[in-house]
Parts: C-alpha cells; structure tokens; sequence
C-alpha cells in the first residue's frame, strides 16, 4: 500500500472515531437521564484544572480530524464556531465533520505524502504529509478523543474499550 492510500485509509478511521465519539455522548445522556442530572453538566467537566472541558475537548477533536484531509489535500474544511456549545450542537459538529471526512475519495490523496505543509507555528519551515499525519495530526486528534472519553468514564458513564475501538471490518 503506498502512503497516499495510507493516508485515505486514516481519512477513513478518523471518521469511525468521530462516530464512537457521537456514541459515547448518546451513553452519557442516556446515564444522566438514568441518574436524573441534567447531561449538559458533561459540557464543562475536566480532569485537571488546566485542562480542556469536555466541550472543548469534542471540537479539538473535530477539528483535527477535518484538518487531516483538508491539509493533506489542499481542500477547505468546513469552519466551526468554538465557545458554548450543547451536547445536540456538538453532535452536529460531529456528525458535519464525518459528512466532509466521507466526501473524500483516494485519489484526492495523489501525492499527498509528500506534499509539503505549511503550519503558521512552524514559521518557514513546513512538514511533510505523511510525516504531518503520524507526527502531529494523530497524535493531536487521539489525544483530544482520549481525553474526551476520560472525561465521561471519570463522570460514571459505562464506557470500555470496545466503545472506544468501535466495530471492527471481519472477514470469515
């Protein structure tokens, strides 16, 4: 496989995250109805005073994830407002990025590898695609679901790894 297609195929992954991701806050609404709170208290949990809120954390992974592809390719990616945001809103948000991540096709990816980056914090220099992808585009979107689902099993809500890794592509 070469890395263009590499880089189509997490295109591909970053959307079934997103897609745990929305699962994950449809359990957490479905604890707080269970235990009688009201689930926008998610919005502004944390696990660290310095640390993003779990709002923020939703958009942050949103937002990496629409950047790989727009980046990688040249594309705009749809803009998103920060600040207040409800659980249906950042469920939107979601559900818009997995929208744009799916009208991507490999061969949008031609060349993509090696297609030099620009970042505004990188100044002058600029980074590969592939080395965009696994150096700082994964790494900065897992961080964000990571913590988002930290957030909500620190909250009580009834997560494992199988909600996290989602379903998986079997064969017999």
């Amino acid at each position: 496989m070469s890395h263009d297609a590499a880089l189509f195929d997490t295109v591909t992954q970053l959307a079934k995250q997103l897609r745990n991701l929305d699962a994950w806050i449809a359990k957490a609404v479905e604890h707080a109805v269970a235990k009688e709170f009201d689930p926008a208290n998610y919005l502004e949990l944390r696990l660290a005073p310095d640390m993003f809120t779990f709002r923020r954390q939703v958009q942050s992974a949103c937002d990496a994830a629409k950047f790989v592809p727009a980046r990688l390719t040249g594309r705009d990616a749809p803009k998103h407002e920060d600040g207040p945001q409800s659980l249906d809103e950042l469920r939107a948000r979601i559900a818009d990025v997995i929208a744009y991540l799916e009208g991507f096709e490999a061969k949008d990816f031609d060349g993509a590898a090696e297609r030099a980056i620009a970042m505004p914090f990188l100044g002058e220099k600029k980074i590969l695609g592939k080395d965009y992808l696994t150096e700082l585009a994964l790494p900065n979107h897992t961080f964000h679901l990571t913590l988002a689902y930290a957030i909500l099993r620190h909250a009580g809500v009834a997560l494992g790894k199988r909600d996290f890794i989602g379903g998986l592509r079997l064969v017999d």
